[in-house]
């Protein structure tokens, strides 16, 4: 079907002006682009026509930290995402995620990473390779796709599982090449690039030498390396070092997962980390990096274990939770020494709220901190903190209270910076910025603040991202890229969505095309599904299996 948008003010992602424009969509490709007022139904043999006065126009937004790799599957129509305008999410985040894996390595990453995605036991989990699985979000059910687009990044940690398991140590020699092996097939299955997650069991196990032979290989296939790095608060400078001196030292392009500098000891320091990418980018260096505009992060309960405490996988950390001997040592790590899966700080009670549990029985901790709940029952912080992991068998998702506005300002204004959410979509109360990260940096910061302009604002978000991605054929509204397109209001559009009630839909989107498929008509959900799964190419550009409706940048 034709779509003829006419009378739009369009912003079309490369940071350009504004303008006044009319868009014609050819069913999944922008066929032209001309002057306001100047396309017209009859000229151009348009099925339907949008008169959008007043609505600015521009590429589907990006999401370059997204944990939708199963609710896409799950809960089809996606709603969370394509309110916000999003067409396009990065999965594979943090160095877990469901493939590759054998069945082993499935079972016990469902079960660490519930507390982002779930765990539905009555699920077809019918893919074992990345190739497989990007097979299956191209085939979702008889009705359709998944509903945005989806690239996908091979996660460290979950290969690392697969090859050495979930326990400490080195590689062998054997064992760092299986995993190179691993990371190649990946990637020429159609991975972007690779994720790890090194504050997360076992991802955090790699030393940077193995880490280093991971992604030579992702750089020699023209990916790119995208870590959740060692640490976010103690020692947050020297491990954005070591990822930029890895990115140096193996020519692998970098992208900077949910770059930010939180904890106390961090406050008002984000110029020393852009002072740090400026002299590796003068060097040579290729950076990106994403941020979510909140302040508080979001992960699970038992991320702030130490490391030692989650070898070996679930059973084994409960054991070690059951020993009371091991127990105390857990305690001191966590409330003395700080714990280097807190980022090296000490657990500070009162700035982890409970944000989802997988045991019924456990619904009434939701939406308060460990502090609130000790002071309830008469427990102490750590008794109450070991009793849920206990009892959720580390399930348990969380708000972590610990950002500072003058950081997340600093760093959304970056060159180099992009878009992501880093939501997770299940929980009874999740961080609001899995419905409302794309709205409020055009509504709240861009708008109401002027941090940013709307033209790099939309930049961030679209035509930037797809630059890092190597969409050759997305991220910008130009004749003959995909269709994916939104239509806001300037002045209306910003998040509804709250830390009391986070499962809230933006206001001020009128029309989310992906594909040239309306997913929102008129502020409403359609219900239609016509996203793609996007992979990398031997020639290192990212597709999906439709390149004759494709053009080069």
């Amino acid at each position: 079907m034709k779509t003829l948008i006419s009378n739009a003010t369009l912003v079309d992602g490369t940071g350009a002006d504004r303008r006044p424009a009319d868009v014609l969509l050819d069913g999944p490709v922008i066929a032209e682009i001309a002057d306001a007022g100047s396309l017209t139904s009859a000229g151009t043999g348009a099925d339907r026509v949008i008169d959008a006065m007043g609505l600015v126009l521009s590429p589907g937004f990006i999401d370059m930290h997204a944990h939708s790799d199963l609710q896409l599957l799950v809960n089809k129509d996606h709603y969370a995402k394509l309110s916000q305008g999003v067409t396009t999410e990065l999965l594979g985040q943090d160095g877990l995620s469901y493939a590759p894996v054998d069945d082993a390595t499935l079972a016990g990453v469902r079960e660490k990473i519930a507390g982002w995605n779930d765990n539905p036991s009555d699920f077809d989990w019918n893919w074992r390779t990345v190739g497989e699985y990007l097979d299956r979000l191209d085939t979702v059910d008889d009705a359709g796709r998944i509903a945005t687009n989806a690239a996908y990044l091979v996660p460290q940690g979950t290969v690392r599982a697969m090859v050495m398991g979930f326990a400490e140590g080195d590689p062998t020699p054997e064992q760092q090449q299986e995993m190179q092996d691993v990371i190649r097939t990946a990637v020429e299955e159609g991975a972007v690039g690779m994720s790890s997650g090194l504050t997360y069991t076992p991802g955090m196990y790699a030393q940077t030498e193995e880490l280093a032979g991971l992604c030579r290989v992702v750089g020699e296939l023209g990916g790119f390396y995208a870590p959740h790095h060692r640490s976010y608060g103690k020692g947050a400078l020297d491990a954005y070092a070591e990822m930029i001196g890895l990115s140096r030292e193996t020519g692998c392009a970098l992208h900077l997962s949910h770059a930010t500098m939180n904890f106390a000891e961090n406050k008002g320091r984000a110029g020393e980390l852009l002072d740090l990418i400026d002299e590796a980018l003068e060097q040579g260096v290729d950076i990106t990096l994403d941020t979510y505009p909140y302040l508080p992060g979001a992960t699970t309960l038992s991320a702030i274990l130490p490391s030692w405490a989650s070898s070996g996988g679930t059973e084994a950390t409960l054991d070690r939770l059951a020993d009371p001997e091991t127990r105390a040592r857990i305690r001191e790590a966590v409330e003395i020494y700080g714990s280097d899966g807190c980022h090296g700080v000490v657990a500070e009670w009162d700035t982890l709220e409970i944000s989802g549990v997988q045991n019924p029985a456990l619904a009434g901790h939701v939406g308060k901190t460990i502090k609130d709940i000790a002071a309830e029952t008469g427990e102490e912080p750590f008794d109450v903190f070991a009793r849920i992991l206990t009892e959720d068998r580390l399930g348990t998702g969380i708000l972590q209270h610990v950002g500072h506005e003058e950081n997340v300002q600093a760093i959304m204004k970056h060159r180099t910076h992009t878009g992501g959410s880093d939501g997770l979509l299940v929980g009874a109360k999740p961080h609001p910025r899995a419905w409302g990260t794309f709205p409020r940096y055009l509504g709240h910061y861009s708008r109401d603040l002027g941090l940013l302009s709307l033209e790099e604002t939309v930049h961030h978000l679209s035509g930037r991202p797809a630059a890092r991605l190597k969409l050759h054929n997305r991220g910008l509204v130009r004749e003959g890229f995909a269709a994916d397109v939104v239509l806001f209001d300037p002045e209306t559009i910003r998040d509804t969505a709250t830390f009391e009630n986070p499962r809230q839909a933006a206001r001020g989107i009128e029309f989310v095309f992906v594909n040239g498929t309306a997913a929102i008509d008129g502020g409403k959900p359609t219900g239609a599904r016509a996203g793609r799964a996007l992979r990398r190419q031997a020639n290192g550009l990212t597709r999906e299996d439709a390149p004759n409706q494709e053009r080069s940048q």
